[in-house]
């Protein structure tokens, strides 16, 4: 029997460190949206012979648009609001999130994951009177995913070994 899985069950790190060494925190507590746009670039020809097109996805270019309202204290947030007020570009804007599968089978306790290079550019910053500040940015995918499995306890990513 076929099973719903959850939005919950599909969570994202972010690595929230200034340094080298990766400190992942859970993107969740402020944030209301977080969907992955795949943005396939797709090439349609129609041949002379033919009266219907051939069409081939040729890349992606994904994204994933975050909807946040600012909470101060929590540590995505707080990193993401550090960043906007500096107006960071280039490298400075980038960071890695871990996308974990958590409504597959984890063994011994690792999810299967994928790490994944990002820029952050920001959207809006504010809102109407009377509400949360809202604090949207947009994750743009740089490169190819590292596949692997995640531990949300240890927040440690591990990549799969590559096969030949």
């Amino acid at each position: 029997m076929a099973t719903k899985t959850k939005r919950s069950q599909f969570r994202t790190f972010m690595d929230v460190s200034s340094d080298d060494t990766p400190v992942y925190e859970l993107m969740g507590d402020g944030i209301t949206t977080g969907t992955i746009n795949y943005n396939p670039e797709v090439e349609t020809v129609t041949y002379i012979h033919e009266d219907s097109a051939t069409s081939s996805v040729d890349r992606y270019a994904p994204t994933m648009p975050i909807e946040a309202q600012y909470k101060k204290g929590d540590a995505v947030l707080d990193y993401l609001e550090a960043k906007r007020k500096a107006r960071v570009v280039g490298t400075a804007a980038e960071t890695t999130i871990v996308n974990v599968w958590m409504y597959e089978d984890a063994i011994d306790g690792e999810y299967p994951a994928e790490q994944q290079r990002v820029s952050i550019s920001f959207d809006t910053f504010g809102g109407d009177g009377g509400t949360p500040n809202a604090l949207n940015c947009t994750l743009n995918y740089i490169g190819d995913a590292v596949l692997g499995t995640f531990d949300p306890v240890t927040k440690t990513f591990t990549a799969a070994e590559e096969s030949e």
